[in-house]
Order: C-alpha cells, then sequence, then structure tokens
C-alpha cells in the first residue's frame, strides 16, 4: 500500500476508512509460485437465478475456443454449478505440497470448485460465512493453475461476505455483471455495481441475458421481460456499459445443463465481453 493510505489510515475524516485494505487489515493475496495468471476477471450478479454461472461457462468456452488458456474459480460454493456445466466428476487431487491440482475439461479449461470437494455433489454446504470466504481465498492461493491468460470467477449474487472477500483479496483485473431485464432486478444490479465501484474494482459492462427468445418460425425477438428500458437507464445512471444481450435459448440450455457447454456455439454472443476481456491482456 501507498503511504498515503498509512497515512489515511488514521484520520478521523477519512473517507476511504471503510473499505481501506491497510486500515481493516486486509492485504491482496499474492499468487503461489505454481500459478502465473494475466487477468483475472470476477462474473458477479446482484441476485441469484439471473444465469451468471451460465454467462462464466459459455465465456470461458468462448474465450479457450480463440486459444487463450483459460481456468474457472466457482466461488459460488453454496450453488457450486460449474463441474455441471462441464461434465466434471470426480474428487480433486491434492499434491505432496499440499497444492490443490484443478480438474480440465475436454477443451483445456481448468476448474476448481466446491462440488469437485465432496463425496456427494448433492450435500448441502451448511457453513457459516468467514470459513466460505476462507476456502474461497484457498481457491486462489492453494492452487496450481499453472500459466493462464483469463481467470473467470464465478462469484455468488449479492453483496455479502464472499463477494467482499472476492473484492478486498484477490486482484481483480476486472468484473462483468449479469443481469435479467426485470425492473426489480436492475436496481439490485446498480447495489452491486456501486458496491464493485466502492472497491475500487473495474467494471467493464454488464451482460443482459435472457433478453429475448426467437420465434422458432419467424425468428422475431420476443421479450420474455418486456422491455428493457429500466434495466439500461438504471445501469447508466451507475456508469455501466451495456456490453452484450444474451437470448433464451432452449437448446443451448440443454446442452450446458447436460455438461457439454463446449458444444454450444458461441460465434454470435458474448463478443463484446470478450473484446473487453482482450483489451486487459
Amino acid at each position: 500500500m501507498s503511504s498515503a493510505c498509512d497515512s489515511c489510515a488514521s484520520r478521523e475524516g477519512c473517507t476511504s476508512q471503510s473499505t481501506c485494505e491497510k486500515r481493516n487489515g486486509i492485504e491482496k493475496l499474492p499468487c503461489n509460485d505454481a500459478s502465473q495468471i494475466k487477468c483475472v476477471i470476477g462474473v458477479a450478479s446482484g441476485k441469484g437465478g439471473v444465469g451468471k454461472s451460465f454467462v462464466t461457462s459459455t465465456l470461458a468456452h468462448k474465450l479457450a475456443a480463440k486459444g487463450l488458456k483459460v481456468g474457472i474459480l466457482d466461488a459460488d460454493v453454496t450453488g457450486p454449478s460449474i463441474p455441471r456445466a462441464f461434465g466434471l466428476k470426480g474428487m480433486l487431487e491434492v499434491t505432496e505440497s499440499e497444492r490443490i491440482l484443478p480438474a480440465t475439461t475436454e477443451g483445456g479449461i481448468k476448474a476448481v470448485s466446491l462440488n469437485l470437494l465432496l463425496e456427494d455433489e448433492n450435500s448441502p454446504v451448511i457453513w457459516r460465512g468467514p470459513v466460505l470466504s476462507g476456502l474461497v481465498r484457498q481457491f486462489w492461493s492453494d492452487v496450481e493453475w499453472g500459466m493462464l491468460d483469463v481467470l473467470l470467477i464465478d462469484m455468488p449474487p449479492g453483496t455479502g461476505d464472499i463477494p467482499l472477500t472476492l473484492f478486498q483479496s484477490l486482484p481483480l483485473n476486472g468484473l462483468v455483471l449479469v443481469s435479467t431485464p426485470q425492473e426489480l432486478v436492475s436496481m439490485i444490479v446498480a447495489k452491486a455495481g456501486n458496491m464493485a465501484s466502492m472497491m475500487n474494482v473495474n467494471i467493464l459492462g454488464l451482460v443482459e441475458n435472457m433478453a429475448y427468445v426467437k420465434c422458432p418460425h419467424c425468428d422475431e425477438q420476443i421479450s420474455l421481460f418486456g422491455s428493457d428500458e429500466v434495466l439500461l437507464k438504471e445501469t447508466a445512471d451507475a456508469g455501466i456499459k451495456l456490453l452484450d444481450k444474451l437470448p433464451l435459448d432452449p437448446a443451448v440450455t440443454a446442452l450446458v445443463d447436460s455438461g457439454n457447454t463446449e458444444k454450444v456455439d458461441t460465434s454470435d454472443i458474448l463478443n463484446n465481453t470478450v473484446e473487453a476481456i482482450e483489451a486487459l491482456l
């Protein structure tokens, strides 16, 4: 930390005291010597059920198809779905030096998830926030990621303990927000964006998921949740730009649900999001 932070941490009127890492005893965690990661991108949402894990998995697939070395840290520890999306099963291995080896998909994407540390993937995770936060920190510091161009972090929804831990502890290069077009969700997206801004995290923009469905007969776009006008206004007011709009496609959903994310045709989706990430490399 800079000397400015050292001096302001004890200053009564400092407006940064609530988020100052030095004052709160939180430092960015260093990467271990078995990992070299160029870019760390968080994928977040204000609430659950908006397709954040779907965006994370298909984004990883699209980046890997471009020749980049990609990893996924599944930080949504109470609802981990990344292993299912890629058909990953079995327990993760641990080295003699007690480092975790990530699982690898058929397309070469590396992934770490709590579901790959449980004997039964259907077992509920009934742990308190500090324990969950500690596990997520271990997924960063104790995993042999090797050389990665991009590490995507599938963050838990909301603005609670784990997102706060990730914002404060990990060197995030950028954040992608995910939302559906409902008016209620738009307010929650703005809250998540404001939290990221308070933590000095660079927000790359918004992916609007389930924006529409295409009529199978005439290709007309049908807005399931009505107009996205309120969502776009709320995000624009918060300084967040729209990156991409994704349709709700039952065929794509079926592929992801069956563990075949790497068979999804991503040629026409997430192009702006990928471009924003590549600009950081």
